[in-house]
């Protein structure tokens, strides 16, 4: 009998070799299909995210015609709208409002109109807001300084600042318009430095300006809103007059049998507060009104932030920039000329003039000044710094 001829022997190296190759291609494929996974993982919640958000926005509209409405009420009724303490600090359940099964809606209210205005603030005012913040008086000056120069039409700086915009690494000059956007003291001679971190993120000393004062256009804040910064800066009250103030309108104190009251004029004010001070840099009635409304159904949440202002209420700035080089070269041009089309009238404002036209036509109670969905609000600002 023949016997079979052995099979040759595959050499030992060339089968390691071809292990080795399995194991890389393995290797690569889990990679893959791992990042196949996570891409399609993200995919899919942003997804559902934006199938939540689109689901859940219907409800917070609804609640804010809800919420108009109630403060329409009450402006009608008490000559304007004063503080929340009034009654309307829950207008969805003083409306009997039931959102949809399953979900959950909360109203919140901050007094915009409760700050400086920055368009109307002097030199003066704002000085006395920054040393209120225990800045040096020099150092107060120059912030105010460099601020007023940025926003005002052929302003002289009164102190030693020249700022240098046209030398800088891409060349700016002053919009000479009031700020569309606190973004913009990133680029202000002393408030990048004094108002941004190292790295460029805003610190505290920006987020206290941004709870000082207001972008938005109206001639006086309400006093039944102002804080602690607002009160000393402009009526010029001492720490001890701003404690019977805030007496009166939390119902402590002297105040504690009367309960929560507001002011509705400013001789009430100025009785509270004592000899000093001056109350007629004040109003009482609120100019506008920003209401934050967040929805909630089960882990799915939509939050959206509306100022809206009453009839004879706050406005937007959309005073165009001017261009200082073309002035310069050419003195027939105006000073409403605009510098390119980045300074032109955000697109919020444009939409703003239209929404501001549209509730005119059809006698709409309320202006909407500025509306934030979700991503576009902005986060819970850190501490503010502490006073020495």
């Amino acid at each position: 009998m023949v016997s079979a001829a052995p099979r040759p022997l595959v050499p030992r190296p060339l089968r390691s070799s071809v292990l080795v190759l399995v194991l890389v291609s393995l290797l690569f494929t889990a990679v893959a299909l791992t990042a196949f996974v996570e891409k399609a993982g993200n995919d899919l919640l942003v997804e559902v995210r934006q199938a939540d958000a689109h689901r859940l926005r219907q409800e917070a509209f609804s609640a804010l015609e809800v919420t108009l409405a109630v403060l329409e009420d009450f402006r009608e009724a008490d000559s304007g709208l004063h503080s929340p303490a009034e009654g309307w600090a829950d207008p969805l359940g003083w409306a009997g409002y039931a959102p949809s099964e399953g979900r959950t809606v909360e109203i919140s209210f901050q007094d915009e109109s409760g700050k400086i205005p920055l368009k109307r603030a002097d030199l003066t005012t704002l000085t006395n807001l920054f040393e209120y913040w225990q800045m040096q008086p020099a150092d107060a000056a120059k912030l105010a300084d460099a601020i007023a120069g940025w926003m005002q039409t052929g302003y002289t700086y009164s102190t030693s600042l020249n700022p240098d915009y046209a030398n800088a690494t891409i060349p700016y000059a002053e919009p000479q318009r009031p700020l569309r956007s606190f973004a913009e003291l990133a680029a202000v001679d002393v408030a990048k430095d004094v108002m941004f971190d190292e790295s460029g993120l805003p610190n505290g000393y920006f987020w206290r300006f941004v709870n000082d004062v207001s972008i938005f256009n109206y001639p006086q804040p309400n006093v039944n809103a102002a804080n602690t910064d607002v009160m000393a800066a402009v009526g010029q009250y001492t720490d001890a007059q701003q404690q019977k103030i805030n007496d009166y309108l939390q119902g402590t104190g002297q105040f504690a049998q009367e309960g929560q009251q507001w002011f509705k004029d400013s001789t009430t004010l100025g009785n509270v507060a004592g000899l000093g001070g001056n109350a007629t840099q004040f109003v009482t009635t609120i100019a506008a009104l920003r209401i934050t409304i967040t929805v909630k159904e089960g882990p799915s949440h939509f939050r959206m932030s509306a100022v809206v202002a009453p009839q004879g209420g706050a406005t937007t700035n959309q005073t165009a920039a001017t261009n200082a080089t073309a002035q310069a070269t050419n003195p027939s041009t105006t000073s409403a000329t605009s510098v390119t089309a980045t300074s032109q009238p955000s697109s919020t404002a444009t939409s703003t003039a239209t929404a501001a036209a549209a509730s005119q036509s059809i006698n709409y109670p309320f202006t909407l000044l500025e509306l934030l969905e979700e991503d576009e609000i902005p986060q819970t600002p850190p501490p503010l710094p502490a006073q020495s």
